[in-house]
């Protein structure tokens, strides 16, 4: 590369505030827009809308689009160009230093107004990029827009807030008075809640539901792809989503660094979406992992789930083993905290004395007075088995998904750091299911529920029960389902094998 006349794009240089707002490369940004009508293009009276910007790279890509499009309909440069900043792209801002950077990247001029401004027909210092402070509405201890929570979020003035304007009014429509063709962004992902062990609330889905409400021809977002089957007050978005048919297309990134460069990470990956309002039908989805991609026109929800069946070819994958109609595996995991002990419980012994129950806690192996059980108590003196109720699976294939599970004798009991499986009759039972359990087919299954370091009894679901009086292995399971070699392959491919500690 001749470094004389390079000239890199600063927007491809900025580092991101955090991993709850991220900023959007320009090869992602043109990726999203490809996904709309290339003769959106050429129409002059198309209007866009960025209500989250913080660089400002969305509405400077559009415009470049838009300035090459409706050269021959606009021939002089300059009318051109205003009439495409005046009239057909606008942006909020989430921050007062965001819209700066925004009016810069797109206006090259801080003021839109300003001397250097390629728009001269701009009469204010914002032009069509708005930064107006917004206050949370508090009621009971929350916003009543986002759920902010008020002991975190009721700052000072000189302090940002994060009421973000697009989503803390009941009337969107109203910030600018006007219809919308396309809505385009990513939006905030997420807000700290004030509880404990840096918990937090999604935001992401209501920049979505508010953009709805403005009615565009076209959506796209790039979002935080929890939704697909869990996140934390995300159950009605998720049922909103996948019953929506007007989701044209989906690109889903597993891995975070398939999509974003640096260390961005994104627990359970990202995925961006073309919702088109006079649609109606499958969805192409696009699953990227690593150099690979393969694209698939289906359902968002398939027949038996309730969540999005993440990779394409999972899907088929979930048919066969849906086809059987055989109980879920679900019915043998307990709730979290079993026996009603807290990860952090304390009351207990490192030798063991008369009627002391064995303690496995997180990372340790105490005792227990028999009274401090307040749950389960049944399950106490039966055989079962203990695995981990949460697992970081890393961003990069293959996963293992789950914590490998062990064998909980009678006279035992645990934390809330374990789920119990269970209870069974004898140990060879349990060592029967814990032979099903390391198979790369049951992990496969519930992968397709599991995309957060969580591992709770609905992760599950999709697990059918087998018949534990023999042990399991890949091969039977594969000849049961009746997979094929390239279903086999994916899965292989994706689970990685779980090797005992005893082995």
């Amino acid at each position: 590369m001749d470094r004389t006349n390079y000239n890199p794009d600063v927007l491809n240089c900025l580092a991101n505030l955090s991993n709850d707002e991220v900023f959007t490369p320009p090869k992602l940004v043109n990726e999203m827009l490809d996904l709309l009508p290339p003769e959106i293009w050429k129409d002059k009276n198309a209007a866009f809308l960025d209500p989250v910007c913080k660089t400002g790279v969305f509405l400077r890509e559009i415009a470049k689009r838009l300035t090459e499009g409706l050269k021959d309909e606009i021939p002089d440069l300059q009318e051109r160009v205003n009439h495409i900043f005046r009239n057909q792209i606008f942006g909020i801002a989430i921050t007062e230093l965001t819209g700066l950077v925004s009016r810069r990247s797109v206006y090259c001029s801080k003021k839109a107004d300003g001397k250097y401004s390629v728009c001269n027909e701009f009469q204010n210092e914002q032009g069509n990029i708005l930064f107006n402070p917004c206050k949370h509405n508090w009621r009971r201890g929350r916003c009543t827009f986002c759920g902010a929570a008020q002991a975190v979020y009721e700052r000072d003035d000189e302090l940002e807030a994060h009421a973000y304007q697009f989503i803390h009014t009941e009337k969107p429509e109203d910030i600018f008075n006007m219809k919308f063709d396309v809505i385009v962004g990513n939006p905030p992902y997420q807000l700290s809640d004030g509880g404990a062990q840096a918990s937090a609330i999604p935001l992401y889905h209501k920049f979505v539901q508010q953009a709805k409400k403005l009615k565009p021809r076209y959506l796209t977002m790039i979002i935080p792809s929890r939704w697909f089957a869990g996140g934390k007050g995300l159950n009605e978005f998720r049922e909103e989503m996948l019953h929506d048919k007007r989701i044209r297309k989906l690109v889903d990134f597993p891995s975070t660094s398939d999509c974003f460069p640096g260390d961005v990470k994104v627990e359970g990956g990202v995925c961006y979406f073309l919702w088109d309002r006079d649609y109606s039908g499958n969805c192409e989805v696009k699953s990227i992992i690593g150099n690979e991609y393969d694209i698939l026109e289906r359902p968002l929800l398939e027949r038996n789930s309730d969540i999005f069946i993440r990779y394409n070819k999972s899907a088929n994958i979930f048919r066969k083993v849906n086809k059987k109609n055989e109980k879920s595996f679900s019915e043998y995991v307990s709730s979290r905290k079993p026996f009603g002990l807290p990860t952090n419980f304390q009351d207990y012994y490192y030798v063991r004395l008369e009627n002391h129950l064995k303690l496995y806690a997180n990372k340790k192996t105490v005792y227990v007075d028999t009274d401090k059980i307040i749950h389960n108590n049944s399950w106490i003196n039966k055989h079962k088995i203990l695995i981990s109720m949460a697992y970081g699976m890393g961003n990069a294939k293959p996963y293992q998904v789950i914590n490998k599970p062990f064998y909980a004798e009678p006279n035992s009991c645990c934390t809330e750091t374990y789920l119990v499986i269970g209870p069974f009759d004898s140990k060879e039972i349990c060592e029967n299911v814990i032979s099903y359990i390391k198979t790369k087919f049951f992990r496969f299954l519930v992968l397709l529920r599991k995309n957060t370091q969580h591992a709770a009894k609905g992760v599950y679901q999709f697990v059918p029960i087998q018949d534990f009086n023999e042990p399991w292995t890949d091969e039977k399971l594969y000849k049961k389902y009746g997979l094929d070699e390239e279903e086999i392959s994916f899965i292989e491919s994706m689970i990685r094998p779980m090797e005992m500690d005893n082995e």
